[in-house]
């Protein structure tokens, strides 16, 4: 028995000390109607094991993550064309979930559709974070979003708490942006691309939106479990927070996908909720996301 306690101890302290940021669930579709041979189907297989190794695996951070600390998230690559042999296009969805202080309910934080996805890959070709320089499209879309999630993350538990990973998710920016790879510039057409997700976040103008972060999540969500009541007035009072940024830049990717990714959670702890409680938030809602009205309107229902 004690040689047992003994071997438990040192298999719990290896996997603290051994435990990455991310627990990330990888997965590479593709189109029905695309037509693959052998060769390309046994590098997409095996993509999805070195996408899954490549944000798992990789120490994106100094800090030291317990197992049941790692960050949940998923990634998504939906391949739409082989432009030529080795070459791919298509999207990439990214999510990001935080979990509910005392409950197993997991909020959702990010879920973006980046269009703007073309890369190369040959089989056993390994993936490797460059934090100077750029290697591959691949590999610096992968760690933009690994560090862009955990700067998110981070800021749901502390005020500006990931400001260091989204400076070194900006530097991936930079380092990419003479590559010629469609996402990673100011110039390009609209304003949902990575360069405009890390650019906002960065700008003093949306430090109301990361001040919303932090109070929607630890004042709100987080309080939820012990007074329901509090935490949703807790959350409407971050979601006002939100009111300069959308006065002076309406509609911009950061503010539409937060929303986006609140709504449907916000419709579901509003259910008991008197018509008053409830009219204000799809008025502010509105104010907000004004391209979704009748989404929002739904909650009175």
């Amino acid at each position: 028995m004690l040689k047992r306690i003994l071997f438990i101890t040192i298999l719990a302290c290896f996997s603290q000390v051994n435990a990455q940021e991310l627990n990330c669930q990888v997965s590479v579709i593709t189109d029905a109607k695309l037509e693959i041979t052998t060769t390309e189907k046994e590098a997409l297989t095996q993509l999805e094991e070195v996408l899954f190794d490549f944000m798992n695996s990789t120490k994106w951070t100094k800090e030291k993550f317990n197992i049941e600390e790692r960050i949940n998230c998923s990634v998504q690559l939906q391949i739409n064309n082989i432009p030529s042999p080795g070459t791919f296009s298509g999207s990439i969805q990214v999510m990001l979930s935080r979990p509910c202080f005392n409950s197993s309910y997991n909020s959702l934080v990010f879920n973006f559709l980046d269009n703007d996805f073309a890369f190369a890959y040959s089989r056993n070709s390994p993936l490797y974070y460059a934090k100077n320089s750029y290697r591959d499209n691949l590999s610096s879309v992968l760690s933009f979003y690994a560090l862009y999630i955990i700067g998110l993350d981070y800021d749901t538990f502390g005020p500006n708490a990931g400001t260091p990973y989204f400076l070194e998710a900006q530097q991936i920016v930079s380092n990419a942006q003479a590559s010629g790879a469609s996402g990673w510039k100011a110039s390009e057409t609209g304003k949902r691309n990575r360069y405009w997700l890390v650019d906002n976040v960065l700008q003093q103008l949306f430090q109301p939106l990361r001040d919303c972060t932090y109070a929607y999540h630890r004042k709100g969500v987080d309080k939820l479990y012990e007074d329901k009541k509090a935490g949703v007035k807790e959350i409407y009072k971050a979601l006002l927070k939100l009111k300069p940024v959308v006065q002076t830049r309406p509609n911009t990717v950061n503010i539409i996908n937060f929303i986006y990714c609140k709504s449907d959670e916000i419709k579901i702890l509003l259910s008991d909720s008197d018509t008053r409680q409830k009219t204000d938030f799809v008025n502010l809602l509105k104010r907000l996301d004004p391209g979704n009205s009748s989404k929002y309107q739904a909650i009175l229902n």
